[in-house]
């Protein structure tokens, strides 16, 4: 990929019009996009031009240092049109942020003036092979002064369409010739750099456009001035994690109101009102009625949590007077607390109300050329990403036990 020019954006405000203007946009096309798996290579590149991809870099760095929250109401807002391109930058943020809390100077002003340039970032992170997600097979290994990466990653949301990857690597150097400590490392790679191959293999039941498909890594020589330790990110309270998960509650929360605004289009222009109601149109329904008010009600208490969640993020991650991360141990477990309850109404949101869209909309809204069906799958496939029911327990053994939440969350 080729990075192209950004525009620069110097207000949470003005970033949620141009995010509007952009959902609009992507929205026509999106019920197509799905259904013939037409990659959104032309929509990612508005959507960098428009510099909403640079909107959190810090503001010594040029940037518009938007809040967590600012991010999520933007992830959110795209989502309601297309939850496919709103995935795909979550990496970016989450790899941006990691770059704010453990980058060293020279790879900030690097990374960072790459992304004002339009450069976009996508992970290389989560694996098959391991026993659990946690699991890290791919190695790091010092080599005549630098280090060589092998191994293969899958679900790499946004490789297709980006310019670096964020690799999640373990370092392997029993003998401590790197002089590294221990540990798990990103490395940020350029996608042409050799040894690196990026495969179109996602074949998901929704989130199809994502290019969330395998990576490969063989004999990739990279720099220690590309290597980060991710330890400083999420194994301190600086509410990296909550971070992350607050975009994908974000997303599920947009496939939410996606889904019930598609509903009432459908029912209003489509839908026949059933015979036993004694009304001429479905939108006069009673039970209808009753039913879209339900939705309604569980869609806004899913963005009103979201929102709620958003401010006790950017509470989390507020910089110190001299420049400094966060490390307020209370204030982060709020926030992954806060999150939690907002992924849970999200998912329920995403699910009950993609699914309610063919009970409200009737025999006719199952066609499959309308791929109405899109709202469900998306929703059916993103909210997998990491099980609610954990959250319950976190939220519960706080309460019972006054047992803070992991640090790192699932990201």
């Amino acid at each position: 990929m080729t990075a192209v020019a950004a525009d620069r954006i110097d207000s949470a405000g003005q970033a949620y019009s141009i995010a509007t203007q952009l959902a609009a946009e992507f929205g026509a096309g999106a019920a197509l996009r799905d259904r013939e798996r037409l990659l959104p290579y032309a929509e990612l590149d508005r959507l960098a031009a428009s510099g909403l991809l640079a909107i959190t870099v810090p503001a010594a760095f040029g940037g518009a240092e938007a809040p967590p929250s600012a991010v999520a109401e933007v992830v959110r807002l795209l989502a309601t049109a297309d939850p496919n391109i709103a995935q795909i930058p979550h990496s970016h943020f989450v790899y941006l942020n990691l770059l704010r809390l453990a980058g060293s100077p020279d790879q900030q002003a690097r990374y960072f003036g790459q992304v004002l340039d339009g450069g976009r970032i996508a992970n290389a992170q989560s694996e098959r092979g391991g026993a659990t997600v946690a699991e890290i097979a791919t190695t790091l290994r010092p080599v005549a002064g630098q280090f060589r990466i092998d191994g293969a990653k899958f679900y790499c949301t946004g490789s297709l369409f980006a310019d670096l990857l964020a690799v999640l690597t373990r370092l392997d150097d029993p003998e401590g010739k790197s002089g590294l400590p221990a540990g798990e490392y990103i490395a940020y790679l350029p996608v042409s750099t050799p040894g690196v191959r990026v495969v179109d293999d996602w074949n998901g039941l929704g989130q199809r456009t994502t290019g969330s498909g395998t990576v490969t890594f063989d004999n990739v020589i990279v720099g220690a001035d590309q290597l980060i330790e991710r330890s400083a990110a999420v194994r301190a309270p600086t509410g990296y994690g909550a971070y992350a998960q607050l975009l994908h509650a974000a997303i599920d929360a947009g496939i939410a109101r996606g889904a019930l605004t598609a509903a009432t289009e459908f029912v209003r222009t489509s839908s026949r009102a059933w015979f036993e109601s004694g009304v001429a149109r479905a939108i006069d329904d009673p039970l209808l009625i009753q039913r879209f008010g339900e939705l309604a009600v569980t869609v806004t208490a899913a963005e009103a949590t979201l929102t709620a969640a958003g401010l006790a993020v950017d509470a989390a991650v507020v910089v110190g007077p001299d420049g400094s991360p966060n490390r307020d141990a209370a204030l982060a477990a709020h926030a992954s607390l806060t999150v939690a309850s907002a992924k849970i109404l999200a998912d329920r949101a995403a699910n009950e109300v993609s699914a309610a869209l063919f009970e409200v909309g009737g025999t006719r809204s199952a066609a499959a050329d309308l791929n109405l069906h899109h709202f469900w799958r998306n929703a059916r496939t993103h909210t997998l990403h990491d099980p609610i029911r954990w959250k319950y327990q976190h939220i519960g053994r706080s309460l019972l036990h006054d047992t803070a939440p992991p640090l790192h969350g699932v990201i």
